[in-house]
């Protein structure tokens, strides 16, 4: 028997992007998933447009709640999911025919997360250059996009997706939870994620502040991985302020140089050349 599969796709304020999405779902060539679209107290038409695609398709379901923020909101779906392997997909972005056929080829093969490569549409339109996974680049930054497979149970295990990230990066922390013990990563080597960019969106908007904050929460909450990876906050800063004398050294012999009378001089013969 095929392994079933529960897409989680939290909208709050997406429901202009909603049809396109849900669209790239129904057109899935893996057929054993349920879809849980979590209206996240949304003030426009999430559940009209959501019963629209329940009465085309019953593996279609809407839950609403409360708002709560998009960890919520996909905790909430993730809750209830009957699926053994979850793939959370954002409202306003879509996935490709294949990505549920593919990924499921590689379910028994005991991969912690499988994702796959990505394209950007909309203001921009390209392919989406992320780094290989290690844990290295992990530590350095998001390298995983949220839409990767992942199963309940690892889920489970590390709490779930952490509400207090209430203003972004609530990926970039649940990656480090699920993986900064070990576990197999697998990217399929095939273009099935397209993300949407916007002018505005959550990630454009996080002011500096509350970046700074959430930044704060992460490292707090995984400082041993990131004292592994990346080393102390000691020694990081210590290799800033020898990068910082460095370039004062550099700067200051260049302007020796530029100061010296061989090079004025040398400019002088150069300015006659050039009439």
């Amino acid at each position: 028997m095929s392994e079933f599969i529960s897409i989680i796709i939290p909208c709050y304020n997406q429901a202009i992007y909603l049809d396109e999405c849900l669209q790239s779902v129904l057109d899935q060539t893996y057929s054993n998933w349920e879809c849980i679209i979590v209206d996240d107290g949304s003030p426009d038409n999430t559940k009209e447009v959501t019963e629209k695609w329940i009465e085309k398709d019953n593996r279609f379901q809407y839950l609403h709640k409360q708002n709560g923020g998009l960890s919520s909101a996909r905790n909430a779906g993730i809750e209830v999911a009957k699926g053994e392997w979850i793939l959370p997909l954002d409202a306003d972005d879509k996935i490709s025919s294949r990505y549920l056929e593919l990924a499921q080829k590689e379910f028994d093969k005991d991969y912690t997360v499988i994702y796959c490569k990505a394209e950007k549409f909309g203001v921009d339109n390209e392919f989406w250059d992320l780094p290989d996974f290690s844990q290295q680049a992990l530590a350095q930054t998001n390298i995983i996009f949220c839409t990767a497979f992942y199963k309940k149970k690892s889920w489970e295990k590390v709490d779930g997706y952490d509400t207090n990230m209430l203003y972004g990066l609530e990926d970039w922390e649940f990656w480090i939870s699920l993986l900064k013990n070990g576990g197999n990563v697998y990217r399929i080597d095939e273009v099935c994620f397209y993300y949407r960019t916007k002018e505005n969106s959550m990630i454009t908007e996080l002011s500096q502040t509350r970046k700074t904050m959430m930044l704060f929460h992460i490292e707090k909450k995984h400082l041993d991985f990131f004292h592994q990876h990346l080393g102390s906050m000691h020694h990081l800063n210590y290799e800033k302020e020898q990068n910082q004398k460095k370039a004062e050294y550099y700067h200051n012999q260049l302007q020796k140089l530029i100061n010296s009378k061989r090079y004025q001089l040398t400019e002088k013969i150069f300015s006659i050349f050039r009439r």
